[in-house]
């Protein structure tokens, strides 16, 4: 089998693909053969050696990645040879909230699914929905899970006839879409270009908001909102001074990430005139998967692939993705696939 392996911080430059045994696996593991891995920023954070939480050395890059179970170890009960799974980023993070406890994530801490095979602990996966591609699934751990989190990981949830607001057209955002719209909510969402305006609607966005040529665009979405503001913000930017004034009195601000290392202070005016409720979060755990899964299989939703790159080229995968330009998520494929727009 072949791995990628990577230092933090050794940057893209840095990934050195070798030759291994084929991993065994012991109790309560099981060996899956990896079909897809899915890119996200995490990862180019890793690569750049500023990831928030612990990286080992030599690590096997990549947190999202969907295959088949090939080998049980002994005592697995939870999957069968055959079976298509995917891993969740944190493998104890079960159900409840995030803790200390739930540190070690794949990718970081732990190998990740940049790997022809993976060893995975039985409780660390989900079977994925029957509709989709390995390369689709591939990109549920992180961002859709994350998304379905911001969302409904608050206790309350997002309900129908509510109003969305989403940022910016990365992986998190368009699921966050997709997911509201399955929900019932309306959605209004953000975006720079013309071209990705008219994508966000063809997938479902009710409004879209040109953040560049309306640079009052928390004041858009008032207008838009009869000047109630959005239920809830799913804020990928860390831009969370504009989100307060974006949503409603006593809303939810989903803050999911930053764009920048520096950020200016937010004014506890703003903060506290509106009565927001402003929740951290990252990712999510098995139980919020599953859910998830549920309404992907019963709404039939398709996760939107921007590019798919072999494994061999894996590296060009991640320069890709860096550049910022892709709609959608950016995949990394074990074998070619007929028809598919893979990198040339």
């Amino acid at each position: 089998m072949r791995s990628y392996h990577v230092d933090s911080g050794a940057g893209i430059d840095g990934l050195a693909i070798r030759e291994h045994e084929d991993p065994v696996p012991g109790p309560g593991q099981v060996l899956v053969a990896i079909q897809a891995a899915a890119l996200s920023y995490r990862d180019l954070m890793v690569l750049r050696g500023d990831y928030v939480l612990p990286v080992k050395p030599d690590v096997v890059p990549v947190a999202d990645g969907a295959g088949q179970v090939v080998e049980l170890g002994p005592g697995v009960t939870a999957v069968r040879v055959g079976e298509r799974v995917a891993g969740t980023v944190f493998p104890s993070w079960q159900d409840g909230p995030f803790g200390l406890q739930h540190l070690s994530q794949l990718g970081g801490s732990l190998d990740g699914m940049l790997t022809e095979l993976a060893l995975v602990d039985e409780t660390a996966l989900v079977r994925v929905p029957e509709h989709l591609s390995f390369e689709e699934a591939a990109t549920l751990p992180c961002a859709a899970v994350t998304a379905w989190n911001a969302l409904t990981g608050d206790g309350h949830g997002l309900r129908p006839g509510q109003t969305l607001l989403t940022l910016g057209s990365g992986g998190v955002s368009l699921f966050a879409l997709q997911f509201g719209k399955a929900l019932g909510a309306r959605v209004i969402a953000t975006t720079s270009s013309k071209d990705k305006a008219e994508r966000l609607a063809e997938l479902g966005a009710d409004e879209v908001i040109d953040y560049k040529a309306t640079l009052d665009w928390a004041g858009r979405v008032r207008e838009l909102t009869q000047s109630l503001g959005a239920d809830r913000v799913v804020d990928v930017a860390g831009v969370l001074e504009e989100s307060l004034k974006a949503v409603s009195v006593a809303g939810h601000v989903a803050c999911v990430g930053f764009v920048s290392e520096t950020a200016p202070p937010i004014d506890p005016m703003v903060l506290f005139g509106s009565g927001a409720t402003v929740r951290a979060l990252a990712v999510g755990n098995r139980a919020q998967f599953l859910a998830m899964n549920r309404l992907i299989e019963e709404k039939r939703i398709r996760p939107v692939i921007d590019r798919m790159f072999l494994f061999d080229d894996a590296p060009d995968a991640f320069r890709y993705y860096a550049s910022g330009s892709a709609f959608g998520k950016v995949v990394v494929i074990r074998k070619a696939k007929a028809k598919s727009p893979l990198s040339s």
